[in-house]
Order: structure tokens, then sequence, then C-alpha cells
């Protein structure tokens, strides 16, 4: 099943730690965040990527173009470094697809314009490229697959620290409470889709926007609502809260250790 990565973000929250890097290529330990998604996914079986690129496409590229597997892996060298033996690799039965999706596109344009590539296809997955989860991937696909709906998407707890106030017109406040003690859930950035999606997309709308609402309309839109961990890298809070996990050996999205 193809995997579309939406890569094109400026990441502006976050530009303070990376200047000079897109928000997908920020690194948790040795490998951009963007790598630990994929890595997710071909822990997953599913090796067949369609990059969605946009600021500083290059960056992303080029780091492919120049991918470097022992950075990652045990290797034994010899040969005055001349020969390099990898135990294991990460990326060989990768494909990938690049696609300039637009510099200044929201995520809809984005979809739409990688629909060429994904037209044989009846189910694929796509994913914001900068959330790290330990979601059970084969279970979302077939929570789609038994129902007729066109899409799911994964539904999480969100992370800050606010409350939620209830109050009357009076100013009255009848309930306060935490945000993870309350029924809240926020889009987790993991979809699976039918192809259909682009019957109900248009060009220049935002995803989640104007065909979602047509899908909830049609009751046919899915939530998978996820109590385990989810983490975005929103800014240099999350990347340091990934990082510590990532470095204390502790990460649950690194289902394939």
């Amino acid at each position: 099943m193809k995997v579309v990565l939406f890569c094109g973000g400026r990441g502006i929250r976050i530009r303070q730690s990376s200047p000079d890097l897109p928000k997908p290529m920020v690194r948790i330990g040795y490998r951009p965040i963007l790598w630990h998604v994929m890595k997710y996914y071909a822990h997953h079986v599913h090796t067949d990527f369609i990059l969605c690129l946009g600021y500083k496409a290059d960056v992303i590229k080029n780091y492919f173009l120049r991918y470097n597997e022992a950075l990652s892996n045990d290797f034994v060298l010899s040969d005055g470094g001349e020969r390099i033996e990898l135990f294991k690799n990460d990326i060989k039965n990768w494909r990938i697809t690049f696609v300039d999706a637009g510099l200044n596109a929201n995520i809809g344009q984005r979809l739409f314009a990688v629909r060429e590539h994904l037209k044989n296809e009846e189910m694929f997955l796509a994913n914001y490229a900068d959330g790290l989860t330990d979601v059970p991937v084969p279970a979302m696909i077939d929570q789609l697959r038994q129902s007729s709906a066109v899409g799911t998407f994964v539904c999480v707890k969100p992370l800050n620290s606010f409350h939620i106030v209830t109050s009357a017109g009076d100013g009255i406040v009848s309930d306060i409470r935490h945000m993870t003690d309350a029924d809240f859930w926020i889009n987790g950035g993991y979809f699976v889709f039918r192809r259909q999606i682009f019957d109900h997309l248009n060009a220049g709308e935002e995803l989640v926007e104007q065909p979602f609402q047509r899908l909830i309309a049609k009751r046919a839109l899915l939530a998978y609502k996820y109590t385990g961990f989810w983490g975005c890298m929103d800014t240099f809070k999350d990347k340091q809260r990934l990082e510590s996990l990532y470095a204390e050996g502790r990460a649950p999205w690194v289902v394939w250790k």
C-alpha cells in the first residue's frame, strides 16, 4: 500500500532550533523525523512512499540521494575504509517518489498533486510527517476495509496542559477539567483513504475542511480513537521531548527494534 507523506511545510514554530531545515528534516537522534515516520510504515510492510515536497525540497532530495546506511546500522569496516559490510540496512527495499507539490500549497493541494501516482490504488496511507505514534496501522486499515467509508484517521488526546471550561451565559462555571480528562480529541495526522477521496476533493481545498465536511455529511468518515503514544513536533519543546525519549531508549514509536 502506498504512503503519501506531506513534506512541504515551512515549520515556522520550530524554525528557531533548525533554521536551515524543512520541518520533516529536523532530527531525532541520527535521523530526521521523516525517516522515523517512514521506518515506522516500513515495519508494517508499507515501503512505497510518495513525498509531497515544497519548502527546501532539495534538502530532502539530497538526504536520500546521499543516504548513509552506516549511521544507524552496525557494520564492519575493512580494507582501510574502502569496504563496508552492513549487518542490516534501512532503505534498500524502499521505493520513494519525489513530487514537487508547490511551495505554498496546503495539504489538500499536495494530495491533489499526487493523485496520478495513486490511480491504481484501492486504498492508500497518508501522513503529515511531523508526528510519531505506535498506533496499529493494520487495525486502522481493517477498520476502513470493513466499512463503506472513504477514509479514517487517528484521533488522539491533546498533550497540552490547558483546561476546558464550561459556563452558561451568565458566566457561572458548571465544569472545568483538564483536556486529557474530557471527551476531547484531535486529529493525529495518520490517515487511511480509499481512492474515492479524490471525488470529494477539489483543486485548492484544504483536506480536513471542505472535503471532510462532505464526507461527514455522507457518513463516510471514520475516527480511529487511540489512547496509546502519540507525539507531534510543532515546537522546540516537542522536539526536546521526542529526543529525550529516543536517547533514553523509551521511544514507543520505534517498533522496528
